[in-house]
C-alpha cells in the first residue's frame, strides 16, 4: 500500500480527524504540537525540527515559561506563539517515557493529548496537528500508543473543542500502525451503537 490509500479522512462529530505523513514543521495549522521534554529546551526528533523551524525564539519562550513555573511533568502541556512556523501557535505536550508500561505511561499519554486539545480550545484554535507524541525517543510503543491518541482526538472533537485533528507521522509504516487503530476504534464504536466517524479514505 502507498501512502496514499493509508491515508485517513474522516467526520467526526462536528469535525475531521486527519491521519497522513508528512513534515510537522512545514504543517499549516493554527496550532501544531510539540513532542517536548520537560524543560521545553529542544531536542532530537520532532522537537529539534520544530525549534529548527521556529528560530530561537521558540526556545527562549520556552525557558521564559520553565523560569517561571518550573518543568513540566508527563501529561502537561503549555502552549508559545510558532514564531517562523507556518502554524501560529506551538502546544508543547510532554509525553510520558515508556517504562513497561506500568508506570502510568497509558494515563500521561491520554492526558498530552487531551490537555493538548483543552489549550486550543481556551485559544480559539481549531485546526491542531500532532506528531506520534513519545514515540521517538521516549520508546512508547507505536501500537500502544495510536489506540490512545486517537481516542483522545476523537473525544476532543465529539466535544467540540477543535474542528480538525490531524496526526503528521514519519514514514509509511507508523502511518499504517495509525490506520490499522483507526478501524479497530471505528469497529469498537460501531459496535458500541454509535460511529467514530467513518471510514478511512481509501
Amino acid at each position: 500500500m502507498d501512502a496514499l490509500s493509508l491515508m485517513i479522512d474522516a467526520p467526526v462529530g462536528p469535525g475531521r480527524l486527519l491521519v497522513t505523513t508528512g513534515d510537522l514543521a512545514a504543517t499549516e495549522a493554527d496550532a501544531v504540537v510539540n513532542a517536548a521534554n520537560a524543560e521545553l529546551r529542544g531536542g532530537g526528533g520532532v522537537d529539534g525540527a520544530l525549534h529548527r523551524a521556529a528560530g530561537p525564539q521558540l526556545l527562549s519562550a520556552g525557558r521564559a515559561i520553565v523560569a517561571a513555573r518550573g518543568p513540566l511533568s508527563a501529561g502537561e502541556a503549555v502552549i508559545t506563539p510558532g514564531f517562523n512556523l507556518r502554524a501560529r501557535h506551538v502546544i508543547h505536550a510532554v509525553g510520558p517515557i515508556w517504562r513497561g508500561g506500568m508506570q502510568g505511561e497509558p494515563m500521561a499519554l491520554a492526558a498530552a493529548h487531551a490537555n493538548s486539545l483543552r489549550l486550543a480550545a481556551e485559544h480559539g484554535l481549531a485546526r491542531v496537528a500532532f506528531p506520534a507524541v513519545s514515540c521517538g525517543s521516549y520508546g512508547y510503543p507505536p501500537e500502544l500508543a495510536a489506540p490512545i491518541a486517537l481516542a483522545e482526538a476523537v473525544r476532543g472533537l465529539r466535544a467540540g473543542l477543535v474542528r480538525e485533528v490531524r496526526f503528521v507521522l514519519h514514514g509509511q509504516t507508523m502511518l499504517a500502525v495509525w490506520r490499522a487503530a483507526f478501524q479497530r476504534l471505528a469497529a469498537q464504536a460501531t459496535d458500541a451503537g454509535h460511529t467514530a466517524g467513518g471510514q478511512p479514505h481509501a
